[in-house]
């Protein structure tokens, strides 16, 4: 088995040749695949559990109980729902979808790592430390946003069935539902995302803290619309519940930034880094008095082109030219 390539060589400003570059993702693109196929693989043997946990919040809120269940001859339906499976390879495609989302979410930390472990020799010292920044804190976020799209998905359940006229029966394809999850889950963990991207801009230098700051009239407004716009229902409950915790973590990170700006102006009236270069003022500035240069003296006639004690010309030329 062949080794990491940077084992091999140790740059230690992280300078490889093309050939070790590939040899070095291939390696780390492995190492991410095995470990998602190993989940996943797992996540098989745990897969109507994983199924129940998720549809669990919705059958409490909405599911029928056979001994409640409404009697549709009398013509007054209700809202309770029920899970179906819709043809005879559905639930063999719906246990490797699970699996594989299982899979790709538990082995988050290990795949990330190894983009990082990638990337990470050639960036430099402050890189290094906003790109663990982000890893670190972009994978809560994300969590928390998933976590919040599984706790209002019962309310919106229960608000997106109220439409069923009385005489139909609500039988929810659990496919489909999962699709929905998903949605929800990548919608609300983007959401959770929106502030650190503003603390990456502000750490890159391209806005301000009191930048963002003056932003934050047209913010509220743009993340309640988002809100409720992005959840599929139409009850402010699910709005809210998107809206508020981004609303929050978008004045955290206004409040980060501005306690970064005054660090990076700390450092700049300190100097630059080992590993990084002094600015250099490249600003014109005018150009002073320009000096006379004295020209110099011609050969004197009747000397035949010597000068004190020159050799005399040769061909017609002589020593000053």
């Amino acid at each position: 088995m062949l080794k990491s390539a940077r084992k091999q060589e140790k740059d230690p400003e992280g300078r490889m040749p093309l050939a070790e570059h590939l040899r070095e993702l291939r390696n780390r693109l492995l190492m991410s695949v095995g470990a998602i196929c190993l989940v996943t693989i797992v996540a098989l043997f745990f897969y109507k559990d994983i199924v129940s946990f998720l549809m669990q919040p919705v059958l409490d809120s909405v599911g029928c109980d056979p001994s409640t269940k409404i009697d549709l001859s009398l013509g007054t339906g209700g809202s309770c729902a029920d899970f179906t499976v819709n043809g005879l390879l559905s639930p063999f495609t719906i246990m490797l979808k699970v699996a594989f989302m299982t899979g790709l979410v538990v082995s988050t930390p290990i795949w990330l790592y190894q983009l990082w472990a990638f990337l990470a020799p050639g960036l430099h010292r402050h890189e290094q430390k906003y790109s663990l920044f982000f890893v670190g804190a972009g994978v809560p976020l994300f969590v928390g946003g998933a976590f919040f799209a599984y706790m209002i998905l019962p309310t919106t359940a229960e608000v997106l069935l109220d439409f069923t006229p009385a005489p139909a029966k609500n039988l929810l394809p659990l496919d489909d539902f999962l699709d929905l999850l998903t949605r929800m889950v990548v919608v609300f963990g983007l959401a959770f995302e929106l502030p650190l991207l503003l603390v990456l801009l502000n750490l890159g230098g391209v806005v301000t803290g009191r930048r963002m700051l003056s932003w934050w009239r047209a913010m509220v407004m743009g993340i309640t619309l988002f809100g409720a716009v992005a959840t599929p229902s139409t009850d402010p409950v699910g709005m809210f519940a998107l809206a508020g915790p981004v609303t929050l973590l978008y004045f955290a990170a206004v409040g980060v930034s501005l306690l970064n700006d005054r660090r990076r102006a700390r450092r700049e009236a300190a100097g630059p880094d080992d590993d990084e270069a002094s600015e250099l003022d490249l600003t014109p500035e005018a150009v002073g008095e320009i000096e006379p240069v004295a020209p110099g003296g011609a050969l004197p006639e009747g000397t035949g082109g010597q000068v004190n004690g020159s050799r005399p010309p040769q061909n017609g030329f002589d020593d000053a030219t």
